[in-house]
């Protein structure tokens, strides 16, 4: 190929990085996609605390993108919008999808595989196994830095030398896998909350398992009372309140979880249709072949030896047997609104911008957000263009104000004295006054107001999108 733009350094394979890397190329910019995993550190395989393998786009925590209602939901809306601006991680994840009911999960193998493929074959992405430790010593003009939360200590200590401004962190938890030959279906049942079908194609899409009150109780002491993993120097360090270990909430009242990820509403239980159950664990399909299933909402910092015996408490998991356990691992991000431009640029060194989590972003979605947003911004620089940030309307417009400019308050954004990781969501886009009538002129009753209200605000907002992607 002749006459190609310079390549842009992209550093780091996971859902951001991957993301940033299809953006550009699919304009013609070519990448050199830097990933240390599969690569050597004195001799020894780089890995990290939460990955289990060295595939682009790996899925370490939940194989969920949650709820893919693009008119009432903040993160289905932001799935429509990353459709419609051509994102591979969307794309794979459509391909490869599970029954989830109302929610868009996907095989994670096969998703992975199927990002590291697209990748891999394009003939403008070159991918190297390597640690970067600083950019310091290198020329390049144009980088996406895309380290995600487990960025290395070197290129941690980088970044805070050229920003000047000190790194945060919280904690994420991962929930435990169980082989679903192991699940005793006696006992346990499958069905969507409110029999919702998803874009998974099933109304039955996940496994139930019923507690009644003494059951829940003695779960709860046995959480709270089992052995946790500690971090003596990290106490300080926060949960992020979307992936809270499941002992955590219990600690917070005992009653919390059954308004939480256990609560039994909207599911009736076949094996005993007359009786409601105290609290429902839900576990969900994790791969194609329906052989494994993931424990929804069980986030958890229990030491392994613990974790088999608490949830083997759960009726039908009495024999389960666990591809997974779960664990726990430091997150890491920037004062982006203080350290970031526009751009996401690094306002100290503006060869580098960042993408993904390690930008205050949480979740999958939004990390491949900023990812496909830094793709973007980089193609214009590498083409010598000017790309405008997309409208605060829009979900993509609202997470980058969030990281770059502060929240939303009244209308009108101002800086945030404690910077924190957010999830995309409705609060975080210019309000619409609540329609009081409908398209017929019909009066929609109080209740449902706020519906309508989110769906005027995701029809205004793929608008702007359309507006914004041809002008792009």
């Amino acid at each position: 190929m002749t006459n190609l733009p310079s390549p842009v350094h992209v550093i780091g394979g996971g859902l951001a990085g991957s993301e940033a890397c299809w953006q550009l190329v699919s304009a013609g910019v070519p990448v050199i996609l830097h990933e240390m995993r599969g690569g050597t550190r004195n001799g020894q395989p780089i890995t990290t605390d939460a990955h289990q393998t060295d595939g682009l786009a790996e899925l370490v925590c939940s194989n969920s993108f949650r709820s893919d209602d693009w008119q009432f939901n903040a993160v289905g809306l932001l799935h429509e919008e990353m459709r419609r601006a051509g994102s591979l991680i969307l794309a794979c994840a459509d391909k490869h999808q599970v029954p989830a009911g109302g929610a868009l999960a996907m095989d994670r193998d096969n998703f992975s595989a199927a990002v590291t493929e697209a990748l891999a074959n394009h003939p403008l992405v070159t991918i190297v196994r390597e640690e970067v430790t600083t950019l310091s010593d290198k020329d390049w003009e144009n980088v996406v830095v895309a380290t995600g939360p487990l960025t290395s200590e070197a290129l941690s200590q980088f970044v805070l030398d050229v920003s000047g401004e000190g790194q945060l962190s919280f904690f994420d938890a991962i929930a435990p896998i169980i082989h679903y030959d192991s699940i005793d279906m006696s006992k346990a049942w499958k069905q969507s909350r409110y029999d919702k079908e998803g874009p998974g194609g099933d109304a039955a899409a996940y496994i139930n398992c019923p507690m009644d009150k003494d059951q829940y109780e003695a779960f709860i002491d046995a959480l709270l009372d089992g052995p946790k993993a500690e971090f003596k120097d990290w106490e300080h360090v926060p949960y992020f309140d979307g992936c809270l270990p499941i002992e955590v909430m219990a600690e917070r009242g005992r009653e919390t979880l059954r308004y939480g990820p256990m609560k039994p509403v909207g599911l009736t239980n076949p094996h005993n249709p007359t009786v409601k159950a105290h609290a429902i664990i839900q576990l969900r399909q994790d791969n194609a072949l329906g052989t494994l299933y993931n424990m929804v909402g069980f986030q958890t910092k229990l030491k392994h030896g613990a974790q088999a015996d608490v949830f083997r408490m759960i009726p039908g998991l009495e024999n389960a047997q666990f591809a997974r356990l779960g664990g726990l691992h430091r997150n890491t991000f920037i004062q982006s609104p203080k350290i970031l431009d526009r751009e996401l640029r690094l306002k100290s060194h503006p060869a580098a911008r960042f993408a993904g989590q390690i930008t205050g972003v949480e979740g999958y979605v939004e990390s491949a957000a900023i990812g496909l947003l830094a793709g973007r911004f980089a193609t214009a620089q590498a083409l010598g263009k000017m790309l405008p940030a997309p409208p605060e309307t829009t979900a993509l417009g609202a997470l980058l104000n969030h990281i770059t400019i502060g929240h939303l308050e009244g209308g009108s954004f101002q800086p945030q004295p404690s910077f924190q990781p957010m999830n995309i969501n409705y609060g975080l886009l210019p309000q619409l006054e609540a329609p009081k009538v409908d398209e017929d002129g019909k009066k929609i009753p109080l209740k449902e107001r706020g519906r309508a209200k989110k769906r005027l605000m995701s029809l205004r907002a793929l608008q702007d999108l359309h507006d914004w992607l041809n002008i792009a």
